[in-house]
């Protein structure tokens, strides 16, 4: 097996803390001379209305390695929301980027040399809600970024865990749909 990581997808999902903290990370890590280093440089060029790509900050000009590019999920139209985007959860995924260095889940000896494309996902309820606990939000958000990144390391889910639960799972929202909730 070549020492080359050409491709690697992951995601996770960590919920279960104050309202509108939840963490739904999806990643793409590669090296910066293939594929994802090519839509990195693409992405970061080419940005949208309502969806910026910025890179992963520890602060205004500290950029974590390997390079990660933060882009939402959901349109960025209110200033709050972009704060809170662009702040507590764009640090939140820097550091989670570091603990997958510290964990071994990213070789530490590729961090100059691979790119990470980061969808990130931000319940839009901070924008109406009066508070938001944000030490709460860069804790779950940070251990979402490491979970994906761990995830699309060691590529799990395992093809064969996915075809023996196949059946045994049921995706939220259908069922929501199914129980008359959507």
């Amino acid at each position: 097996m070549s020492d080359r990581i050409i491709l690697r997808a992951g995601e996770a999902l960590v919920a279960g803390g104050p309202p509108n903290t939840a963490s739904e990370p999806e990643v793409i890590i590669g090296e910066l001379d293939g594929p994802v280093g090519t839509a990195l440089a693409t992405l970061t060029g080419d940005q949208v209305v309502g969806h910026s790509r910025v890179f992963a900050l520890l602060n205004t000009d500290i950029m974590v390695r390997p390079v990660t590019l933060c882009v939402s999920k959901v349109s960025v139209t209110e200033s709050k929301y972009t704060s809170i985007l662009m702040g507590t959860v764009q640090y939140a995924i820097a550091n989670g980027v570091l603990d997958a260095v510290r964990a071994g889940y990213i070789p530490k000896e590729k961090a100059n040399d691979l790119g990470i494309i980061c969808s990130v996902w931000l319940s839009p309820g901070v924008i109406q809600a009066e508070s938001v606990d944000h030490r709460a939000l860069f804790e779950i958000q940070r251990k979402g970024m490491t979970e994906a990144i761990r995830k699309a390391m060691t590529n799990e889910p395992s093809i064969d865990w996915l075809l023996e639960n196949q059946d045994k799972i049921v995706h939220k929202y259908y069922q929501m749909g199914l129980d008359g909730k959507i």
